[in-house]
């Protein structure tokens, strides 16, 4: 039983991809949510493979009452975050989701999340391709 989750853990982070799809996710990861927070994030670079730029456009999990497509920007001197509703990917390209641009904001966990446990996420496309992912928790960095 070790071995095999083992197995599916190294799986979920090294890749991903769905049968009839061009689009695939490597180093991906939801992050323990801190003490006390019902809010955290997710990170992956979405990699598209097609002759054709995808957009994604929602975001669904099980284990989240919510989930948000957000990015970071800088207005006025300061740094912002904000709801959007698409992350273009281009054809033959990919888009990193990573800390100081953009990223899942996840709301509410149903669950604790505990470190090394996978969450079931789906990615939702404006062509209506879905990409289902099983992510790994991992503790939030130290600083």
């Amino acid at each position: 039983m070790r071995c095999l989750f083992m197995a599916l853990l190294l799986l979920s982070a090294q890749g991903y991809a769905a049968d009839n799809t061009m689009l695939s996710i490597e180093q991906g990861e939801i992050r323990q949510p801190m003490p006390g927070r019902t809010v955290t994030v997710g990170y992956f670079t979405l990699y598209n493979a097609s002759s054709q730029a995808a957009s994604l456009i929602n975001v669904s999990s099980p284990a989240f009452s919510r989930a948000e497509l957000h990015q970071h920007s800088h207005k006025d001197g300061m740094m912002r975050m904000e709801q959007i509703d698409t992350i273009d990917v281009p054809a033959n390209g990919s888009i990193t989701l990573a800390p100081g641009g953009l990223h899942l904001m996840l709301f509410e966990p149903t669950t604790t999340l505990e470190p090394g446990q996978l969450v079931d996420v789906v990615l939702h496309f404006a062509d209506e391709q879905q990409l289902a992912l099983s992510l790994p928790v991992v503790a939030m960095p130290k600083r």
